[in-house]
Order: C-alpha cells, then structure tokens, then sequence
C-alpha cells in the first residue's frame, strides 16, 4: 500500500481544545486544509504531531479520524513504543481500521548493529507483513544507523516501503542510501522540510514534513520535478524566516498550530501538557514573519 509513495505527505498536527482534549471536528477541518494544499497523504502520530501524548483509545480515535477524512490518501500511523506489546496492537488496529501502513524508529537504548537488527527482527515477527516507514530520526531517538545498516534492514525485510531520512547531516546520507545497491525504496525528508529543494537534488522522492503552509511543500515539490528548480528555490525562499521559526522543536509546534489556527485549520492551537504556552512575544514574532511572508509572496506575484 505504500509502494511508489511520492509527493507530498503531510505529519499533521493532532488538534487539542482549549482544556487539552482531543478536538475531534478539527481533524476534519484540519484534513481538508491539508488536502486543499496538495497533500498526498499523510503521517499521524508522529513526534510533532503528539502522538506519545495520547492514550491508547485516542490514538485509535484520532488516526481513525483522519483515514476517514483523507478521501482515499494514505494514510500512516506512527506506532514508535518502548512497548512491544503497544506497538503490536496500535499497528494491528490501525490496519484494521484503513491505515496504509505504519510508521517504526528504533528506540532509544539501541548502541550496535546486531541489537538494530535483532529489533526490527523481533517487531517485524510480531506485525507480519504491515507495510512500514522506517524512521531514521536520531535527534529524537538517540539511535544512530549507519548507511549499511539501514541497507541491511531493507534487504532483509521486505515490510520496509519507505525510509523517512532526518538524521543530519541528511545529504550525503540520502545520496548514499539513493547510491546503495539492491531493493529500490521510497525515499522522504523530515527535519520540516527545512532542506526540501536540496534534498530534492540528492534523490528523495517527496516531502514527508509539517509546516503551517503545506502549499510551499507541494509547491516545491512540483516545481523541482517538472525541472523547475530555480523556482522552487526561490519559493522556497520566501517561507524560509518562517519554516525555520516553526523548526524550534515543540516551541516551533506551539507557533505552528497557532498559524494554522489563524488560517481557519484548527479552532485552537492547545498544545497538550507538557508542551509550551506561547507569550505576547511569540505572537509578535508571529505577526512579523507573516507580514513578511506575505509581502515577499506578493512582490514575487
């Protein structure tokens, strides 16, 4: 179900109301924001997206919501636990409830080449043949996997449709697993897109980012593959003071959500405790890239 994934698959934001629960109708809203801005599918879940802040039922709820809303897109699932068991059971449930696959990073605690391995052997023995993005996310997990050891895990198991590369440095890693020989793999970028046309250079196939203005991440994409790629650095430009503000780890999620509230996404941009309340300083800051955004876009027209 994830073979030839390509394009620009968004890591949406799990909506919260103004007490921290769940705002179920804003996924709605939130999806079809998305869909109008050219996503190609979708990751939910994810770190950004809070997913290790949900019980388990509002894990289920909350991607249930989405498959529903996501018009046929895929759809996938970030199912990443210390919990053998929790894992299994939120990749089993989310299949079963529409998802395309699911999304695995290796936890944290891994140091060798064989514990990697002997991990993946494990859970790909517990979940069966469940298409899987393999998340090589060191900033986040503290596991780092070299270029071989990745190739090895993709050789071996044929569950693995996709990488989502953000380690950094990410280039020559992409260029590296693009170069390696044997099973060709899609190929996506994290970091928030913050490198897109370059990485687009080196071989990715897509996106597989959040940002408040999912229109740039399709936008770039589309430029670079029609051979565009002045242009896609020059759009890409314009976002840039922005996309980097919204790349401060949950800071950058806080000012995330409250852009998209702004733009009629989400009715509030709560994030869920512990997670950063934003100051009167943040909004100014806020207030500023837009008005710069917004003026680079027109003067660009």
């Amino acid at each position: 179900m994830l073979d030839g994934l390509s394009g620009s698959v968004i890591i949406a934001q799990t909506p919260f109301d103004d007490r921290g629960s769940v705002d179920l109708a804003s996924i709605d809203t939130l999806t079809d924001f998305y869909l109008k801005h050219g996503a190609n599918g979708f990751v939910v879940l994810g770190v950004s997206g809070e997913g290790g802040k949900l019980t388990p039922q509002e894990a289920l709820d909350v991607s249930s919501r989405f498959i529903a809303r996501a018009t046929g897109k895929p759809v996938i699932v970030g199912v990443s636990n210390s919990s053998s068991a929790q894992l299994k059971m939120l990749a089993g449930e989310a299949m079963d409830r529409g998802a395309s696959g699911v999304m695995i990073a290796p936890p944290s605690g891994i140091r060798t080449e064989e514990e990697l391995f002997g991990y993946f052997s494990a859970v790909f023995e517990m979940i069966g043949d469940i298409p899987v993005v393999l998340q090589d996310f060191p900033g986040s997990t503290g596991v780092w996997m070299s270029v071989p050891s990745m190739l090895r895990l993709i050789e071996t198991f044929r569950q693995i449709k996709v990488v989502k590369e953000e380690d950094i440095p990410s280039l020559e890693k992409i260029s590296k697993l693009r170069a390696g020989q044997g099973r060709r793999v899609t190929i996506m970028t994290g970091n928030n897109g913050l490198y897109l046309p370059y990485e687009m250079a080196r071989g990715i196939d897509g996106p597989m980012a959040g940002f408040s203005h999912p229109e740039m991440l399709s936008s770039v994409y589309r430029l670079h593959t029609e051979g565009q790629i002045e242009a896609a650095h020059d759009l890409f430009g314009h976002y840039l003071p922005l996309l980097d503000y919204e790349a401060q780890g949950f800071w950058g999620v806080a000012a995330r959500k409250e852009v998209m509230r702004r733009r009629g996404a989400i009715r509030h941009a709560t994030m869920r405790r512990p997670g950063p309340s934003l100051s009167g300083q943040h909004l100014a800051e806020i207030d500023l890239l837009l008005r710069r955004l917004d003026r680079a876009l027109t003067a660009s027209a």
